[in-house]
């Protein structure tokens, strides 16, 4: 399995909703980041997604998006690939 890196914060219930689908997936381990811990770990989530919101989920070197682009890859079967592959 391809190492799953989570930009994340403690409130966050697509966040949750986005480690419950990989774990179902069968994804054991998730490294989160908090965003809203570290300032700059916010400020290096917002270069390489150009995004604010949280979650921001990168399977491996590939980065998925936030939990309805994780969903929507589920969905299509694309996830399935991404993590084996």
């Amino acid at each position: 399995m391809k190492k799953i890196l989570m930009y994340t914060s403690n409130h966050c219930p697509y966040c949750s909703n986005a480690e419950q689908l990989l774990k179902n997936k069968g994804v054991t381990v998730v490294d989160k980041l908090y965003v809203d811990q570290d300032p700059d770990v916010l400020s290096e989530m917002m270069e390489k997604t150009g995004k604010r919101t949280v979650p921001q989920i990168f399977i491996g070197d590939i980065y998925v998006g936030g939990f309805d682009d994780l969903r929507k890859s589920d969905l299509s079967g694309e996830l399935e690939k991404i993590l084996v592959g």
